[in-house]
């Protein structure tokens, strides 16, 4: 008998400790993940208002600064999608695309303010957006409108894209697919002043 105790007592403590030692194994603290990929702007901050002269309020609206940081590991080239999701498009699904520039360097850290219309030199392509420009179009909501959300939306991409100023922003998006390492966005708001 006192065998049979002495073996039950050796197998609680053993138990004990293993459920111990596996309590304290995921208990412990696990490393904070990475934090995302960011995209910013000095002219306005992220949920605000857009100021007009980055608008369709004013003519030739520039384009704003933008910044990004935390980037993939890996990156290659960026893609920049400026968009009004709110639109419908001939009672479509499709929206108004003011803005998309792809093959912007993976080195690169963000876009200087009042970017010239065309390729640039670093290799960035601009395709044609609403306007019919392969430039920046600013938001141009009608004041009788509520507020519209302009979305940048920033693709980090594990390779170029081989596609020139033609394309379409569904050759675009199709083409990154697959590519995607990471995605950050900042959102807008405008109406036109009354």
């Amino acid at each position: 008998m006192r065998t049979i105790l002495t073996s039950a007592l050796a197998l609680m403590l053993a138990a004990s400790v293993a459920f111990t030692q596996d309590k304290g194994k995921a208990g412990a603290p696990k490393a904070a993940p990475a934090p995302g990929m960011a995209i910013s702007s000095p002219d306005f901050e992220d949920g605000g208002v857009i100021p007009d002269k980055f608008t369709q309020a004013v003519q030739n609206a520039p384009s704003p600064k933008l910044d990004w940081k935390q980037v993939p590991a890996g990156t290659q080239a960026f893609t920049l999608l400026m968009h009004d999701p709110e639109p419908s498009i001939n009672k479509t699904t499709e929206d108004v695309t003011h803005w998309m520039l792809f093959n912007i360097p993976g080195t690169a850290t963000g876009l200087a303010g009042g970017l010239p219309a065309g390729n640039l030199p670093d290799g960035t392509i601009q395709i044609k957006g609403r306007g019919g420009n392969n430039a920046y179009m600013g938001p141009g909501n009608p004041a009788i409108n509520p507020y519209h959300h302009y979305t940048f939306e920033l693709f980090a991409l594990d390779s170029k894209l081989a596609l020139d100023a033609n394309a379409t922003r569904e050759q675009v998006m199709q083409a990154m697919n697959g590519h995607i390492l990471g995605k950050a966005v900042l959102v807008g708001r405008f109406k036109r002043p009354q």
